[in-house]
C-alpha cells in the first residue's frame, strides 16, 4: 500500500507540473525579459540651446525626465552641436559604439548618416526629426513637428490688430517644417481679415539674427505691422513699435516689449512615444519596427501650446481675446480643422 500511494502522489506533482507549464509557466519570470529601470540618450542638435528649435527639445526632455515615464531613471543628455555630413557621422558611431546610449536622437535631417549606422547597432534606437529625412523603419524612427494649429491662432491675432492689412514673415528656410507654420499663420489672418496681404521673405539660415533683423527692417518699410519673426531677431518690433510673433519657445519671456504671442512647440508626446518604443522592445525582445513615415502629435496631443501675451497683454482688446480663445478651443475639441500645408508660401502681389 505504501509503494502504490508513493506511485500516486509522484503522478499527481508530475501532472500538475505539466499543467502548470501548459499555462504558461507562470511559476517562473526567467522567460521574461527584466525591465530596465534607466535610460540614457546623446543628442545631436543642429545649433546648440541658444536656438529655439532645439531649445524646445531640451526644456521637453527635462520634463519627461523629471516625469520618469515606466519609472525610469532617466539621465541628462550627452549632447553635440553643430555637426554635419561625414562629421556627423563620426560623433553618432562614437556614440553607439560607446555601449552607454539606449536612443541616439539627431534633432534635424540626418537620414542619410543613420541609414550608414542603423543595421550595425541594431540595439539602439535612432531618432531624426524633421524636413529633409526619409522613412528608414526598423529601428530608426523618423519624428516631424508641425505647428500650423498654434501659428494660426498667432495669424488670427495679427489679423484682427493690423492696421495697415500687411502681415510679414521673416523665415528660415523654405522647408516643410516651416512651411506649415508659416502657411497656418497666413491663414489665420486671413480667416478674419480677407483683406490681408502677407510678405515672405527667407534668410537662407537657420540662425542668423543679423540677417532677420535686416529682413525685418525691409518687411516694415513695406508696410508691415504684424510681424511672424522665425529668424529670432526682434530688435527692429521694438525700435519701430510693431507687434511680433515667436515660435518653439515663449518669447515673451525674454522679449517683451517685441513679442506678443508665441506658439510654443511640446517635444513632449514624441518624446514620450519613443521612449515607450524603446521599452517595448527591452521588455518583450520584439524588433524595433518604426512607421515607414513621419510621425507627429496634434496640438490637441499636447504638441504645441499658446504663450500668455505678457506685455501686451492690456494692449489687445477683449473681444480678440476672445476670438483667439474660441479658436484654440474649437481646434482642442477637434471641430476646427486647420489645414496642413507645405507648399512655400510666397508674398501677396
Amino acid at each position: 500500500m505504501k509503494r502504490k500511494n508513493l506511485y500516486f502522489g509522484m503522478s499527481v506533482v508530475i501532472i500538475l507540473a505539466v499543467f502548470l507549464g501548459a499555462c504558461g509557466g507562470e511559476t517562473s519570470g526567467s522567460e521574461k525579459a527584466a525591465e530596465p529601470t534607466e535610460m540614457h540618450l546623446a543628442a545631436i542638435l543642429t545649433v546648440g540651446p541658444e536656438q529655439a528649435w532645439d531649445r524646445s527639445f531640451l526644456d521637453s526632455f527635462k520634463r519627461v525626465q523629471q516625469a520618469k515615464p515606466h519609472g525610469l531613471t532617466i539621465s541628462d543628455p550627452d549632447i553635440t552641436e553643430a555637426v554635419f555630413g561625414d562629421e556627423a557621422e563620426v560623433v553618432m558611431r562614437e556614440y553607439a559604439a560607446s555601449g552607454k546610449y539606449d536612443i541616439i536622437w539627431a534633432n534635424s535631417s540626418y537620414s542619410d548618416q543613420v541609414k550608414k549606422l542603423k543595421d550595425e547597432f541594431p540595439e539602439i534606437l535612432w531618432v531624426v526629426v524633421g524636413s529633409g529625412n526619409e522613412a528608414m523603419g526598423g529601428n530608426a524612427y523618423w519624428v516631424f513637428q508641425h505647428l500650423h494649429e498654434s501659428a494660426y491662432l498667432l495669424g488670427i491675432l495679427a489679423g484682427h490688430m493690423t492696421k495697415t492689412d500687411t502681415i510679414g514673415i521673416v523665415s528660415t528656410f523654405p522647408s516643410d517644417d516651416v512651411n506649415d507654420f508659416n502657411n497656418g499663420f497666413i491663414d489665420g489672418a486671413k480667416s478674419v481679415n480677407p483683406e490681408i496681404k502677407a510678405k515672405v521673405m527667407y534668410i537662407e539660415s537657420w540662425y542668423d539674427p543679423a540677417k532677420g533683423a535686416e529682413a525685418a527692417y525691409a518687411q516694415i518699410a513695406a508696410g508691415v505691422d504684424q510681424m511672424l519673426m522665425s529668424a529670432e531677431a526682434f530688435e527692429p518690433c521694438v525700435e519701430k513699435q510693431i507687434m511680433c510673433y515667436a515660435h518653439y519657445i515663449d518669447y515673451g519671456l525674454v522679449s517683451p516689449d517685441a513679442v506678443a504671442a508665441s506658439a510654443i512647440m511640446n517635444f513632449d508626446p514624441a518624446i514620450n512615444w519613443i521612449i515607450d518604443e524603446w521599452w517595448q522592445h527591452k521588455t518583450t525582445g520584439e524588433a524595433y519596427a518604426a512607421p515607414m513615415e513621419a510621425v507627429w502629435f496634434s496640438m490637441a496631443e499636447g504638441s504645441s501650446e499658446l504663450s500668455p501675451y505678457h506685455n501686451f497683454d492690456a494692449k489687445i482688446p477683449q473681444e480678440v481675446k476672445d476670438a483667439v480663445k474660441t479658436a484654440l478651443d474649437s481646434i482642442l475639441n477637434g471641430t476646427l480643422k486647420v489645414p496642413l500645408k507645405l507648399d512655400t508660401p510666397t508674398s501677396d502681389s
